[in-house]
């Protein structure tokens, strides 16, 4: 497995060593692999489908992560293909159950939003991140929120990273857009 990552550990802080356990069957080095991973899984799964879904989807994500486990061949970086998985489950569980996405603008919206806590921001960004498409949530969601490369982007969405650099400019217009109309002046 060649190494991209420094010193012997991915991005995620699990040693390659213990990946390339957990690709050879060993319980343990699954097991760890899991604990270092599942926050982010479902970090990624609630902001793409939601509180009540994220759990069960996180779950779906590891049976599918420990059942191909054996394909990662490590030509890529660990997480990256794990979002890829990730980003997969998400996807064909939001077109199985054809999730709306909010309106573009609604009355109860409307109401004036003061300069706010960073927590109302936070969900003031969770509610204009619900009304953008898919496509744009998750490349701004794997860059912002996850930190990852637009080349790591490009990898996990299977486009080339100048499409990922035009969606991230093209969610940001979008979101300065929503929040305005949900009331956020900046």
């Amino acid at each position: 497995m060649p190494s991209n990552s420094l010193n012997g550990r991915t991005s995620s802080g699990v040693p390659e060593g213990t990946i390339r356990a957990a690709v050879e069957g060993d319980r343990s080095a699954r097991e760890a692999l899991y604990l270092a991973c599942v926050e982010r899984v479902h970090r990624l799964m609630y902001r793409m489908v939601g509180p009540d879904e994220a759990s069960d989807l996180t779950q779906q994500v590891f049976l599918q992560v420990f059942r191909k486990l054996n394909t990662f061949a490590g030509n890529s970086k660990f997480e990256t293909w794990l979002y890829r998985l990730a980003v997969n489950e998400a996807l064909q569980f939001r077109r199985k159950r054809k999730l709306p996405t909010v309106p573009l603008y609604d009355e109860t919206m409307n109401r004036s939003v003061p300069r706010s806590s960073r927590t109302e921001l936070r969900d003031l960004l969770q509610q204009a991140l619900a009304q953008i498409d898919d496509d744009l949530r998750m490349v701004f969601l794997l860059r912002e929120q996850e930190g990852l490369s637009y080349a790591d982007i490009a990898e996990v969405l299977g486009i080339s990273e100048g499409t990922v650099g035009s969606r991230l400019n093209r969610v940001r217009k979008e979101l300065q857009s929503v929040l305005k109309r949900l009331g956020w002046e900046q």
